[in-house]
């Protein structure tokens, strides 16, 4: 899988709404388009779910299907609780995983 951008501000008050935002760099082959050179079909290899854990909590999950674009964006809202971590994590046929944590300040 291919690399993660994720923009999280890194200190909010208590109890304020952020904006999360998150691209994952994938092509997300469909399993339908045929390799150029020996004509068979490319393997279906799709991020199916996402998921947003804040300080051990799911705040955010998505499922992704087949007809989900190429470097799928996200951008969802987030309420500042307590100081932590932001995990994101990004699974793909196969079970391979890809995830990237960010810090929040609250004050």
């Amino acid at each position: 899988m291919a690399k993660a951008r994720i923009k999280v501000p890194s200190s909010a008050k208590k109890g304020e709404i952020f904006e999360i935002k998150t691209l994952m760099s994938h092509n997300m082959e469909t399993g339908r388009r045929k390799d150029k050179k020996t004509g068979e079909l490319i393997p279906r290899k799709i991020i199916n779910k996402f998921e947003c854990v804040y300080n051990g909590k799911t705040v955010f999950s998505a499922d992704f299907h087949p007809s989900i674009s190429a470097n799928p964006y996200l951008a969802f809202s987030c309420r500042a609780t307590e100081s932590g971590k932001l995990e994101f994590r990004w699974t793909e046929d196969g079970g391979a995983v890809t995830s990237e944590t960010k810090e929040i300040q609250v004050s």
